[in-house]
C-alpha cells in the first residue's frame, strides 16, 4: 500500500431553498383540477393529495411538473420543522447525561438529517438529477421516516412530545405524494454504457466490467491488487501504519477532505479490530479495502437484547454515497440469542461491497436505502439475514444459513418496501444459497425459506442461482397471517439446485416461481439499480443482464 496525498475539492453543498417563503406568499386559488387528478392519480393518499395542491396558487399549477415542485416544497417545509423537533427534544441539555445505548429520537435525528439532504438534492437544479436519481432519493426519504418510527417504537425517549410520531406520519405523506407525483412527469434517464447483449445478455468483462456509476478511477481501485493502491490512511494493529483504530482513520480523512475532495481510501491491515465503525452521511467517497477475507476483521457486538435500536446496533455503518468496500470481514458476533444485531449497514447511494464476508444471525446486512451492489461477497445468518428497503443487486455471491436458536426459523430476506412508487427491492442473482457448515448436518429439523413479507409491498427476486434443498419446497414464510400476501412480489427465473423446484412453492398472489425472460430483466443490474450508469466507475466486476 502507497499513502495517497490530499486531493482537490470538485464540489460544493448546495445551499436550501427558502421555499417556506414562497409558500405563505402563494395566494390559495383553486389549480386546474383535471391536472391535480392525473398527478396524484398513483398516491397512496388520493383525497389528501388533491385537497392541498388544490389551494395552493393556481399560477404556478399549469403542469404535473409544477404540481410536483410544489409538493417537494410541502415536504421540505415539514421535514425542516420536524428536524427541529427532534433536535430540541434530542439534545436538550449537556451530552454527558445522554442515554447510552442512545433512545429512537437520535435514530430519528440522523435520519432527519439525511431525508432534509435528500429533498434538496431533488430541488438542486445544479445536480441535474435524472428521474432515477429523484425516484431513488425520495425512496430513501420515505425509508428513513419508517425507520425513524420503528425506532421510536423500539427504543422510545424517556419523555418526549408525544406529538413527534403524527409529525413523522405527515411526513411520510406528504414524501409518498411527491414519489407518486414523480411518476407523472419525464425527468431525464441518466444515460450508461449498454455494451451488453440486448436485455439479458451478459455484458464482456474487461476492465470495465462493473455496473456504470462506477469511476474509471473507482473500477480501477476495485480490479487492483491491494499493494498497488494508493491510500490516504494505514490501519494496523501493530503500529506500522497511520493509526491504530479505522476510526482514527475516518476522522483523519474527514479533515483531510475538508481541505480537499475525492476519493477516500483506508487501507486496513490484517488483524482483528473490536470497533463499531460509522461513514456519515456527508463523509462521501469512502473505500475501505483490506488485505483480503477471514484477514482484516472488523468486530462489533451491540444488538437488540443490550438495549440497541436495529439501526443503531451496526458493527460498521456506511451512509455516505459512493461507500465502497474490499476484501474485508465484517462480524456481529452478538450469537442468536440476542436477536436484532447488524453487521453492516449501508444506507449509502451507489455503494459497493465486493469480495468481503459479512456475518452474524437475525439482521446480519441491512441494506437500508439507495443504490447497492454486492458482488463475490459471503453473507451468513439466520433470520432475516438480509433486510432492508434499498435497490441492491446480489450478484455472484455465496448465502449461507446458519444454525438458529432452538424453535427458530431461516428466513434469509426481510424486505422493507411501504410503499408501491418505491424502487426498491433486493435482487439475488447469480448466487448460491446453502447451509453453513454448522447447519448442514441438521438442516431437515430447520425450516429455511427465502424471505418473508416485513412490509406490506416487500419484493424479492432470486435469478439463475443455486438453492440447496435446505430451502423448504414452500419457498417463502408469511410474516403474519395473511398480512402482504396480495401485494407483495416474490419472484424466481432459472434457478438450479434441488430447492429450486418450483411446483412445491406457496401460491399467494403475489408469488411468481416462474418468471417471464422480460419480467426477470427488470431486477438486473442495467435495468434495476441503472448498475451500466455508474458501477464501471468502481472497478468491479458484474453482469448486467440475465
Amino acid at each position: 500500500m502507497k499513502l495517497q496525498g490530499n486531493k482537490r475539492s470538485t464540489s460544493l453543498a448546495p445551499g436550501i431553498q427558502n421555499i417556506v417563503s414562497r409558500m405563505l406568499t402563494a395566494k390559495p386559488t383553486l389549480a386546474t383540477a383535471s391536472v391535480i387528478s392525473t398527478a396524484c392519480n398513483n398516491t397512496l393518499y388520493l383525497t389528501e393529495c388533491e385537497s392541498a395542491l388544490a389551494t395552493v396558487s393556481g399560477a404556478v399549477m399549469k403542469t404535473s411538473r409544477h404540481l410536483f415542485d410544489v409538493s417537494i416544497e410541502f415536504a421540505m417545509s415539514r421535514a425542516h420543522a420536524i428536524r427541529s423537533l427532534a433536535y430540541n427534544l434530542t439534545f436538550p441539555y449537556d451530552h454527558r447525561s445522554h442515554p447510552y445505548p442512545p433512545t429512537g429520537n437520535y435514530d430519528c435525528v440522523e435520519l432527519l438529517d439525511a431525508t432534509v439532504a435528500q429533498l434538496s438534492d431533488v430541488m438542486d437544479s445544479r445536480k441535474q438529477p435524472s428521474q432515477e436519481d429523484v425516484e431513488t432519493w425520495l425512496s430513501a426519504a420515505l425509508t428513513n421516516q419508517v425507520t425513524c418510527l420503528e425506532s421510536l417504537k423500539s427504543k422510545p425517549p424517556a419523555s418526549g412530545d408525544a406529538s413527534f410520531d403524527s409529525q413523522a406520519e405527515i411526513l411520510i405523506h406528504l414524501v409518498s405524494k411527491s414519489l407518486a407525483l414523480v411518476k407523472s412527469i419525464q425527468l431525464p434517464r441518466r444515460a450508461g454504457r449498454t455494451n451488453f447483449v440486448g436485455g439479458g445478455g451478459r455484458k464482456l468483462l474487461s476492465r470495465d466490467s462493473f455496473p456504470s456509476w462506477v469511476s474509471a478511477a473507482d473500477r480501477k481501485l476495485l480490479s487492483t491488487g491491494g499493494k498497488d493502491i494508493l491510500v490516504d490512511a494505514v490501519v494496523a494493529m501493530d503500529d506500522s501504519g497511520t493509526h491504530r483504530s479505522i476510526g482514527e482513520a475516518l476522522a483523519f480523512v474527514s479533515l483531510a477532505s475538508s481541505r480537499g475532495g475525492g476519493r477516500r481510501v483506508i487501507y486496513v491491515k490484517a488483524g482483528t479490530y473490536m470497533e463499531n465503525v460509522k461513514i456519515p452521511k456527508g463523509q462521501t467517497n469512502v473505500m475501505l479495502v483490506g488485505d483480503g477475507k477471514g484477514k482484516s476483521i472488523i468486530v462489533g457486538s451491540r444488538n437488540a437484547e443490550d438495549g440497541w435500536s436495529t439501526y443503531q446496533s451496526a458493527t460498521v455503518a456506511a451512509l455516505g454515497s459512493g461507500f465502497i468496500a474490499k476484501d474485508l470481514t465484517i462480524v456481529n458476533n452478538a450469537g442468536p440469542s440476542n436477536h436484532q444485531a447488524v453487521a453492516l449497514l449501508v444506507g449509502a447511494d451507489k455503494a459497493v461491497v465486493y469480495h468481503c464476508s459479512i456475518e452474524g444471525h437475525q439482521d446480519t446486512l441491512y441494506t437500508h436505502s439507495n443504490r447497492q451492489f454486492y458482488r463475490e461477497t459471503d453473507i451468513y445468518g439466520t433470520v432475516d439475514f438480509i433486510f432492508g428497503n434499498s435497490a441492491v443487486v446480489l450478484q455472484a455471491c455465496n448465502i449461507y444459513l446458519r444454525k438458529p436458536n432452538h424453535g427458530q426459523k431461516n428466513s434469509v430476506t426481510a424486505q422493507g418496501r411501504t410503499d408501491p412508487n418505491q424502487n426498491t427491492g433486493i435482487s439475488i442473482h447469480r448466487c448460491r444459497i446453502a447451509p453453513s457448515s454448522d447447519l448442514a448436518a441438521v438442516k431437515r429439523s430447520v425450516p429455511s425459506y427465502l424471505g418473508r413479507p416485513w412490509q406490506k409491498y416487500s419484493r424479492v427476486v432470486v435469478m439463475q442461482s443455486y438453492l440447496d434443498d435446505a430451502i423448504h419446497p414452500a419457498g417463502w414464510e408469511p410474516w403474519s397471517g395473511s398480512f402482504a400476501l396480495s401485494t407483495l412480489y416474490y419472484g424466481e427465473y432459472g434457478n438450479t439446485g434441488p430447492g429450486a423446484a418450483a411446483s412445491g412453492r406457496i401460491s399467494w398472489a403475489g408469488v411468481h416461481p416462474s418468471m417471464s425472460v422480460s419480467e426477470a430483466s427488470k431486477f438486473t443490474v442495467a435495468q434495476f439499480i441503472s448498475g451500466t450508469a455508474w458501477l464501471p466507475a468502481a472497478g468491479v466486476e458484474f453482469t448486467a443482464g440475465l
